[in-house]
């Protein structure tokens, strides 16, 4: 292993790129604040850990590590499916499903299933073609088999973003089943298409909640409505980028916001987070959006930034070896480049750290054994592993 090179810190990162919301706090001294709120993003050299480059990859995605291994599939968005081993080569997978590549369109999330010891069954998202030049995501289930030749078994479709329409951004496609296994969440983008989050004949702009095989729960907010409506959890999202349960059973999710305004918010049944119609951020050509909190009607989100960070993974951390974060969100960072610490206390959520490491991170997972992993973003994008300083 080698430590990772470190690039020019961007003077904006240096003067601080995030603001803090009202609702939010910041466990510190308010002296060393910065203009924008909050402090200034730490160099990763004065982090409580070092960083080891483990492996490379050509734009990887995703990652989950494999039970009862120290091996993990990683997506490259390509369309290539790897299992990375500590002790081993980097092998590919075969059997992997064609993509609509391009743009922010590929191979998207991957996940275990929660029976995976027993039926080795893996969970993929990708975006595939449609008619007429139009594209969506869409999210598969398959056997792993692993061994020498490793390949997936039987992949079917479980469920399609509806509907397709033009465009390669925002398929989000992120993956999280609930911690007691029964319910499959899908993070579901507005496609760049902004007002059919707002409309629940489709599922642009949603997260998804099914059951492990596609189905869909009776008990859904929306399941009397029938069609894809039954399939909706929540509504108003834009490009949701990562999603976890916390150790308490909470769905987060984090998403870019358009001109600045990324969020986390607290996933909850039915609930509206407002996009297009609210957002702290605004339209890319400078027209405004209103704030949420003109809105009262919408669910706001528990952490917003402005500057943008332009959010990557999620990952929910419950370990040892970083007493300090103990239940905390870990939050990867593209346009930000770096990770971003916030503190959970029940439904509250605090700004905590952020680490500059002038790199796009795409991509955050923490191992069963508290270690803390990274892919950074693009054609020579990096696995990397947060070490803790002694």
């Amino acid at each position: 292993m080698k430590s990772l090179p470190l690039l020019a810190i961007a003077a904006a990162l240096a003067a601080g790129a995030c603001s803090a919301t009202t609702a939010s706090s910041q466990a510190a001294d308010p002296a060393a604040l910065d203009a924008s709120g909050e402090h200034p993003a730490t160099p990763v050299a004065d982090a409580p850990f070092t960083v080891q480059e483990v492996a490379s990859f050509n734009e990887p995605w995703a990652m989950t590590f494999i039970p009862g291994t120290r091996a993990a599939l990683i997506t490259e968005k390509s369309g290539k499916l790897k299992i990375w081993q500590e002790n081993g080569p980097t092998l590919d997978v075969a059997g992997a499903p064609a993509v609509a590549y391009g743009g922010q369109g590929g191979l998207g999330d991957v996940i275990v299933a929660p029976d995976f010891a027993t039926s080795g069954t893996v969970y993929l998202s990708w975006a595939e073609p449609g008619a007429g030049d139009t594209a969506g995501a869409v999210v598969g289930m398959a056997k792993l088999v692993q061994g020498a030749a490793p390949r997936l078994e039987g992949l079917k479709t479980i469920w399609t973003q509806s509907p397709k329409v033009s465009g390669k951004g925002h398929y989000s496609h992120r993956l999280a089943f609930s911690p007691d296994g029964q319910y499959l969440f899908i993070g579901s983008g507005d496609r760049q298409k902004m007002e059919p989050a707002q409309d629940k004949s489709g599922t642009l702009g949603k997260i998804v909640r099914l059951k492990p095989d596609g189905s869909v729960p009776g008990d859904n907010p929306f399941a009397a409505e029938g069609g894809v409506t039954a399939q909706i959890w929540s509504l108003g999202h834009r490009n949701i980028l990562g999603l976890t349960f916390d150790g308490a059973g909470k769905l987060w999710n984090q998403e870019m916001g358009p001109r600045h305004g990324d969020e986390i918010n607290l996933v909850e049944r039915s609930a509206n987070y407002g996009w297009p119609v609210v957002s702290n951020g605004d339209h890319y050509n400078g027209s405004a959006i209103p704030d949420h909190p003109t809105r009262p009607e919408f669910a706001a989100p528990k952490l917003w930034w402005n500057p943008a960070v332009s959010p990557g993974g999620l990952a929910w951390y419950g370990g040892d070896l970083y007493p300090a974060w103990k239940n905390s969100l870990l939050m990867g960072a593209l346009s930000g480049e770096g990770l971003v610490r916030a503190s959970i206390d029940g439904e509250r959520l605090s700004k905590a750290d952020r680490w500059d490491f002038g790199t796009r991170i795409r991509e955050v997972e923490v191992r069963d054994d508290g270690t803390v992993w990274l892919l950074t973003d693009g054609e020579n994008g990096k696995l990397v592993k947060l070490v803790p300083k002694r």
